[in-house]
C-alpha cells in the first residue's frame, strides 16, 4: 500500500482512525515519545557548558588584545551550539523535552531568552505550522512563504519584486537571519492573546538582564561584538534548516479539499542527510518527516526512531549537495504538483 492509499485525520501525534497499514507502524512511534529527565539533562549540559565555555574564550581573545579573526573562528562553533540550543527551545514548545509540561515551560522560557526567541509566542504560530503546512489554503504559520506560481504571474510588479527579494537567498538567509531574532521575535504575532504578548513582554527583559549583566560585567563593546557574529550565524543556519525542511525538489503542496496530513508528513518535509557531526549539532532535526509524523517524539530520541521503523527509511532523503540546489527553487506550480523557478 501506498502513501496515497494511506488515510490519516490528523498528523500532530493524537491517535486516531485509521487504516491498518498506517497503524501498524504509526504505534512504533509512540514508544520513542516518552521523554526522559536524565537523557534531557544531559542534552543541557553537553550544550550549555560547551556555549558558555566558548564565550570565556571570546571574550578572554577580545580583552587581551588579539585578533577579532580569532574572536569570529570562536564564533563559528559557538553558534552551532546556538543552534541546538534552539532545538532543544523547540521541543519544550512541543512538550516533549520533559515529561512536566511546567519544566518545558520553565526551560522554554530561559532557552528562549539565550536564542532570542519567545517561547508563547513561538508556540503560538509553530504548533499552527504544524496542523496547516503543505496546505495553500492555510499559508502565514511560522513557514517560509511560498507563492504559487498562478499567484505570483497575477500579482502586481510590486508584490514580485518583494516576494524575489524575500526569496533571494542573502536576505532570507542573510539579512533575514538579523531580522528576524533581533527586531521581528521582539514584537508579538497580531493574532496572539494577552498571554503571548506577556510572554514577549518577559523574554524581552530576560535578554535585556542578560544583555546588561553581561555588558557590566565585560562591557557593551566585546558584548556586541560576541553576540552579534554568533546570533547572525545561528539564525542563518536555522533559517537555511527551516527552508529545506518544506522546500526541496519532489515536494507536497495542496489545497484544503486535497490535504492529506500523512502525505504532508512524509512528503512534504524532508529527511535531511547530514554528517553525524551536523545532525548532532541540529538535534536530529533533519528527520523532520518523523517530527512531522509525531511531534511529541524528543529531538533525542528522532534518530532511535529512524533506525527502528523501516517505512521511516523509505524516505529519499536530501543530501547537503542536493539541498544547496533548493535556492533555485521558489514557486508551486499546481499543474506540475511541484516547485518551479521564477517564470
Amino acid at each position: 500500500m501506498t502513501i496515497h492509499e494511506l488515510d490519516i485525520n490528523n498528523s500532530a501525534g493524537k491517535n486516531v482512525k485509521t487504516g491498518q497499514v498506517w497503524l501498524d507502524w504509526h504505534q512504533e512511534l509512540n514508544k520513542f515519545r516518552i521523554s526522559n529527565w536524565i537523557e534531557a539533562s544531559w542534552q543541557l549540559l553537553n550544550t550549555l557548558i560547551p556555549y558558555f565555555c566558548l564565550w570565556y574564550l571570546m571574550v578572554w581573545s577580545i580583552q587581551l588584545g588579539h585578533s577579532y579573526i580569532w574572536t569570529l573562528i570562536l564564533a563559528i562553533p559557538a553558534s552551532a551550539f546556538m543552534v541546538r540550543l534552539f532545538i532543544l527551545f523547540h521541543d519544550c514548545v512541543h512538550n516533549s523535552f520533559l515529561r512536566s509540561k511546567r519544566g518545558n515551560t520553565f526551560v522554554g522560557y530561559l532557552l528562549g531568552a539565550l536564542v532570542f526567541t519567545s517561547f508563547e509566542d513561538w508556540r503560538f504560530t509553530h504548533l499552527r505550522h504544524h496542523g496547516t503546512y503543505a496546505n495553500l489554503d492555510s499559508r502565514g504559520f511560522g513557514d517560509i512563504w511560498t507563492m504559487t506560481l498562478e499567484e505570483y504571474e497575477n500579482s502586481s510588479k510590486m508584490k514580485q519584486l518583494r516576494y524575489r527579494l524575500y526569496r533571494n537567498p542573502v536576505i532570507l538567509v542573510g539579512f533575514g537571519a538579523i531580522f528576524n531574532f533581533l527586531f521581528y521575535n521582539r514584537i508579538p504575532d497580531f493574532r496572539v492573546k494577552r498571554g503571548e504578548r506577556m510572554g514577549v513582554l518577559l523574554t524581552n527583559l530576560l535578554i535585556l538582564a542578560i544583555a546588561m549583566t553581561t555588558a557590566r560585567i565585560i562591557g557593551w563593546r566585546s558584548y556586541l561584538l560576541i553576540q552579534l557574529p554568533v546570533l547572525w550565524l545561528a539564525g542563518g543556519a536555522g533559517i537555511w534548516l527551516f527552508y529545506v525542511q518544506h522546500q526541496f525538489e519532489g515536494g507536497y503542496w495542496a489545497r484544503k479539499n486535497k490535504w492529506e496530513p500523512l502525505r504532508a508528513a512524509m512528503e512534504g518535509s524532508s529527511f535531511y542527510d547530514l554528517p553525524v557531526v551536523l545532525r548532532w549539532f541540529s538535534g536530529n532535526i533533519g528527520y523532520h518527516h518523523i517530527h512531522h509524523l509525531n511531534p511529541m517524539i524528543p529531538s533525542y530520541h528522532l534518530k532511535k526512531c529512524f533506525d527502528s521503523v523501516p517505512e521511516l527509511r523509505a524516505k529519499t532523503p536530501l543530501t547537503i549537495r542536493d539541498s544547496l540546489c533548493t535556492h533555485r527553487l521558489k514557486l508551486w506550480d499546481e499543474n506540475l504538483q511541484k516547485m518551479v523557478t521564477f517564470p
